[in-house]
């Protein structure tokens, strides 16, 4: 079920508090809010959609075993100048000087 947000609508027309609740999206917007009855807007926001682009989807791609099992060398930085070997071939360690 989706989660939408919600804000209280204040006595002089102002923003008031955000809030969530998951409701089926055959459901009815919230006219006030459950716990205080104070009147509500929903608010738009961006679908959250899981995909190939998202945080983990990407954190896997890059991941060190990955990247080696592709053919990839990933180098880190690990210290002023010295770069250390975390996937891949290639030294272990490089210098800058």
């Amino acid at each position: 079920m989706p989660v939408y947000v919600y804000k209280v609508i204040e006595p002089d027309g102002s923003d008031g508090e955000r809030f969530e609740v998951i409701q089926k999206m055959a459901d009815d917007p919230l006219t006030v809010h459950p716990e205080n009855g104070k009147p509500v807007q929903r608010v738009i926001t961006s679908a959250n959609i899981a995909g190939n682009w998202t945080d983990h989807a990407t954190n896997q791609k890059l991941s060190n075993k990955n990247l080696d099992r592709l053919g990839f060398t990933k180098y880190e930085k690990a210290g002023d100048g010295f770069y250390e070997k975390k996937a891949g071939d290639g030294p272990d360690l490089i210098s800058a000087d």
